[in-house]
């Protein structure tokens, strides 16, 4: 939560649209630098005048419904304050896929529709047990 004077400062510099989209989303307002966009459009900023320090990178998500699996492995590295230089300066991330990762970022689907279930096709040890009820003459 930020001061009205903070809020009002921020509204005058990112103005009623970013403002209001902010509020929504992420329940305070931001102005700052857009660093750069992902291939999957979310957008990432950084202000080092205004913010608290390790508040002064954040990210907006493309999707209405985020996580922070969608964050690409170097922009995770660079919003997480590992690294001083975005992915796009930076000359290791550069460099492109590395031997060990995907070459296409998934996002974690746990807690999803699209997390994966295991299917048992083995029959199982314990049944269980019905109880039969006899009526009474």
């Amino acid at each position: 939560m930020s001061t009205i004077t903070r809020t009002l400062r921020n509204l005058r510099r990112a103005g009623l649209k970013d403002a209001l989209h902010q509020m929504q989303h992420i329940g305070d307002t931001k102005a700052g630098t857009l660093i750069a966009t992902d291939r999957y459009g979310n957008k990432y900023f950084e202000n080092l005048q205004d913010e608290l320090p390790l508040r002064t990178r954040w990210v907006d998500y493309k999707d209405y419904e985020y996580d922070a699996s969608q964050i690409e492995p170097g922009w995770h590295a660079w919003i997480s304050y590992m690294v001083d230089k975005p992915p796009t300066e930076d000359p290791i991330l550069k460099t492109g896929v590395r031997p060990w990762e995907l070459p296409e970022h998934r996002q974690n689907m746990t807690q999803t529709r699209g997390a994966f279930k295991t299917y048992s096709t083995v029959k199982p040890k314990i049944s269980a047990w019905a109880p039969q009820t006899a009526e009474r003459a």
